[in-house]
């Protein structure tokens, strides 16, 4: 196809910008006749609003669905997880399935979680069952550890009711809306520290869903020793494994960044609890990643225009048991070791080389399903039209880990549906 890419961007990144001048691409300016614009949050924000939003073309792309924090915002994510719930209960699906006590056997992966200010009564009731409980208050907005804080008793905040007595709680606007989520207090430990992994998943299409897996993520630890105590709860190096948060202490280390593989990780767990329990968690994780998904699709608006790269959040606890944790719509981009510059490079690279097939000017009505040869360090995770021409959909409709082969195969109904393990 004749012409070069003209590209824009309003976030000055290097990994960024040297992807785009590899490719020989033109920079123009926003105002300028542009075909992909790698923005913020807030810019698409503004290009798809009613009042000030324009029509794209054919020839446009962005890195964003418009409606993105339906998974992105934390209140949202938990609401459109336990819509999705009750809609596999009416439908009788086995994964819907509860324990004895009510519990999810399955779809239990995300921390028991109240929207504050309006599940403030809820949790009342909840705190009140295991008084003994830690909980941890975060943001709806906000990003890379602001405003989050942990608790374990309810005077601590009360002092955000304006009227103990009826409970209502005040938000001052709606920018301060909070969840209040029950605190993991169990970590698997690693050196002693806590640990949560980000893991890049990019999806180029919601209706059908096609997502796929990077292979390159990490494990970013906390500086000081992990500890239960209560005595320190307000220590964030002990309990946030934010980098920006985690850089400011005194044990950070700037060569590693309090970084690991997941290749490291990996081989980690399977010298200390074995190759079987290893597979099973990182079968679940996938499983987790891919249910989310299916969560928010039916409500995200299948832009054709879209494509987007999500930072997942994940804590394993000492069960060797995944939780979702949050899913970032603009993962760091930032650099903060050699190491790490690296693998965000080629992360932008491989997004670029599916998103943008040939690294010629788009076409946003093709069929976005790239041949494998293109997709470098990603895998293909999940892709709903080949799953239901093979009749594998049942792959998601089973119990996590359980129709997935051992490494390098795939289970007989999957065909090439679904991602399995990765060393």
């Amino acid at each position: 196809m004749a012409g070069k890419v003209k590209w824009v961007t309003d976030i000055e990144k290097s990994v960024l910008i040297n992807n785009f001048e590899k490719r020989g691409w033109i920079q123009v300016t926003e105002n300028e006749d542009w075909n992909f614009y790698w923005m913020s949050v807030q810019t698409i924000r503004n290009v798809f609003s009613v009042e000030t939003g324009y029509r794209l073309s054919d020839d446009q792309i962005v890195n964003h669905f418009p409606n993105h924090y339906e998974l992105t915002r934390k209140d949202l994510m938990v609401k459109n997880i336990k819509r999705y719930r009750k809609e596999l209960e009416k439908e009788g699906s086995p994964l819907a399935e509860k324990d004895e006590n009510g519990k999810y056997l399955y779809l239990d992966f995300v921390p028991v979680t109240y929207m504050l200010p309006a599940d403030y009564n809820l949790f009342v009731e909840e705190f009140r069952k295991s008084p003994s409980s830690t909980w941890i208050m975060k943001p709806c907005g906000k990003a890379q550890g602001k405003g989050i804080f942990l608790i374990n008793k309810l005077s601590q905040i009360k002092k955000w009711s304006r009227d103990s007595k009826t409970s209502s709680f005040v938000s001052q606007s709606s920018k301060e809306a909070y969840v209040i989520s029950l605190y993991i207090n169990n970590p698997l430990l690693i050196g002693g520290r806590k640990f949560d992994l980000r893991l890049y998943v990019l999806v180029s299409t919601y209706r059908p869903l096609r997502c796929y897996m990077y292979k390159l993520g990490f494990c970013r630890f906390c500086t000081v020793k992990y500890t239960p105590s209560t005595s320190e709860l307000d220590n964030m190096f002990v309990h946030l494994t934010n980098v920006a948060i985690q850089k400011h202490g005194d044990d950070y280390n700037h060569i590693h960044g309090g970084k690991w593989t997941v290749s490291n990780l990996r081989l980690y767990l399977e010298s200390t609890r074995g190759k079987e329990v290893t597979s099973k968690l990182f079968d679940e994780i996938h499983w987790i990643i891919v249910q989310s998904l299916k969560a928010v699709a039916p409500v995200m608006n299948n832009d054709k225009h879209c494509f987007e790269c999500y930072g997942y959040d994940i804590i394993i606890d000492d069960r060797l048991k995944p939780w979702l944790i949050e899913v970032n719509a603009s993962p760091s981009l930032t650099s903060s070791t050699a190491n790490d510059r690296i693998l965000k490079y080629n992360l932008i690279n491989d997004t670029l080389n599916i998103a943008v097939p040939n690294g010629e000017i788009p076409d946003c009505k093709w069929n976005k399903s790239p041949p494998k040869e293109v997709l470098g360090n990603y895998e293909i995770l999940y892709d709903e039209e080949l799953a239901q021409g093979d009749g594998a959909d049942r792959e998601l409709r089973s119990r996590p880990g359980q129709s997935l082969g051992p490494k390098g195969s795939r289970s007989r109904d999957s065909g090439r549906t679904v991602l399995t393990t990765w060393k």
